[in-house]
């Protein structure tokens, strides 16, 4: 009995400092539990919150310390989440869409109040600057405001009909139930760009985010499930399931899933895109980019320090010379120095690799069509941009022989993007758009309709079987 009552004491201790070590209990990071947050949290939402599946910890990448943890779905979780999400479906598209658009309304609103404590969430987790953090959450609040209006805009064309006593029109509804497979890096904003725009459309949504920041997915998943709750609306319109590769190939393979909106790299991409095609499918790519800048060509982004120093090794293997940086930083943490390597040759295999770490490449060029076909031999089109002030270089490089890209700059950096242009590239990055302009289209199925007001029944080309 003494044994046992040590035992028991000495897991009740294990446990406690266990749970003491979490950032979350501390002092410095109490603000996390405003979002709802708490040592253990639940990984699935679909009206009901729960979640018996892997429990994962969520890490700080600026210090390597534990946040908090939580529970991912298991593949019963999965079934039951879509079952009760095409159930909400039933009710949800049935709502006028200026009605959608006001639910989408309070999302926006809900996430404004959140915005600042939500950002801190995304640099604690995700590792990027508070400042960037916030914005994450601010273009999902702006797409809310640009979905509202869409809300009372979305419809297609009348067309005039060669046959007398006819009308052509194009009518559009919802596809369904759209799946959303978010990447670590955009933790949010990818999340509500395809959420707030697959809602006003007539969608329900069904979110894995990525499962090294599963915290942002339930803050933000429990923001949206109370606005829908005190709407009395069913929770599952936007459901949410944690988990790894298993949830994600279920996904893609599930026929349920009409619309597989998937943002990550272009090797996942790939696959993701055949599980999808094989089952004829609808499929939204945003896959990887290598964006380069007329002057400098660059690859961004922070990754694991081993693919850093990998990088950097190759570039000098294949000629190149580390001018600025290339060094892991001596602090807790993964910090390296931004890097600036030169000497490479255009056609370099490191130069036409997404990295996906801070090491910028700077190539020199002779001529405007040299530094046009660098820009598009490389097999990713996300971004691209031009620093010029000859007119005829910059309609040039928007033209049908300049960039290749989906978005083609011009004397602005090629990272970030306004929310009213479609964002999404060509080539290897997809061939998705989400966001603005017409992109709504992908979450929505068009039909051609012709109806015959008239007493005959002519055929189309005037064909008569006489």
């Amino acid at each position: 009995m003494l044994l046992l009552r040590h035992k028991l004491a000495s897991v009740h201790c294990q446990q406690s400092a266990a749970m003491s070590n979490l950032l979350i209990n501390q002092p410095k990071y109490s603000w996390l539990k405003e979002l709802g947050l708490s040592e253990d949290n639940p990984g699935v939402y679909n009206g009901s919150w729960g979640g018996s599946g892997e429990v994962i910890t969520s890490y700080c990448p600026a210090n390597n310390e534990p946040i908090a943890r939580v529970t991912q779905a298991t593949m019963a979780e999965y079934e039951e989440t879509v079952q009760k999400t095409r159930e909400a479906w039933k009710m949800w598209a049935d709502i006028p869409a200026p009605k959608r658009g006001e639910i989408v309304r309070q999302i926006g609103d809900a996430l404004r109040k959140k915005i600042n404590v939500l950002g801190s969430l995304v640099s604690l987790e995700m590792g990027k600057i508070y400042v960037e953090g916030v914005g994450e959450v601010q273009e999902y609040v702006d797409v809310c405001d640009y979905a509202v209006g869409l809300s009372r805009m979305i419809g297609g064309p009348m067309l005039p009909s060669e046959r007398p006593g006819h009308a052509l029109i194009e009518q559009w509804n919802p596809v369904g139930l759209v799946g959303i497979i978010t990447a670590f890096n955009f933790p949010v904003a990818v999340y509500g760009w395809n959420n707030a725009i697959a809602l006003t459309c007539g969608n329900v949504c069904l979110w894995k985010g990525a499962p090294t920041t599963p915290l942002t997915s339930v803050a933000v998943s429990k923001i949206v499930a109370e606005v829908l709750e005190r709407n009395k609306l069913p929770g599952a319109i936007c459901s949410m399931a944690c988990g790894g590769a298993d949830i994600g190939t279920a996904m893609a393979k599930d026929e349920r899933v009409d619309l597989v909106s998937f943002t990550g790299s272009t090797h996942v991409g790939k696959m993701v895109a055949m599980m999808v095609q094989d089952r004829f499918g609808r499929k939204l790519l945003e896959l990887g980019g290598n964006n380069a800048i007329i002057r400098v060509a660059k690859a961004y982004k922070q990754v694991p320090v081993d693919q850093y120093l990998a990088a950097i090794e190759q570039a000098k293997q294949q000629g190149g010379t580390v001018v600025c940086g290339g060094k892991v930083m001596d602090r807790p943490g993964n910090y390296v120095e931004p890097t600036i390597i030169t000497g490479l040759a255009h056609d370099a295999a490191i130069v036409h690799t997404e990295t996906f770490v801070p090491i910028l490449y700077v190539l020199k060029f002779k001529t405007e069509e040299e530094a046009f076909a660098w820009n598009n031999e490389v097999q990713q089109g996300l971004s691209s941009s031009i620093f010029t002030k000859d007119m005829g270089r910059v309609f040039r490089w928007l033209g049908p022989k300049g960039s290749d890209c989906g978005i083609v700059n011009v004397n602005i950096p090629t990272s970030g993007a306004e929310i009213g242009g479609a964002f999404g590239g060509e080539k290897h990055t997809g061939g998705g758009r989400e966001s603005g302009s017409d992109s709504w289209k992908q979450y929505m199925r068009r039909s051609t309709c012709t109806i015959n007001y008239s007493k005959d029944l002519p055929l189309a080309q005037g064909i008569k079987f006489e």
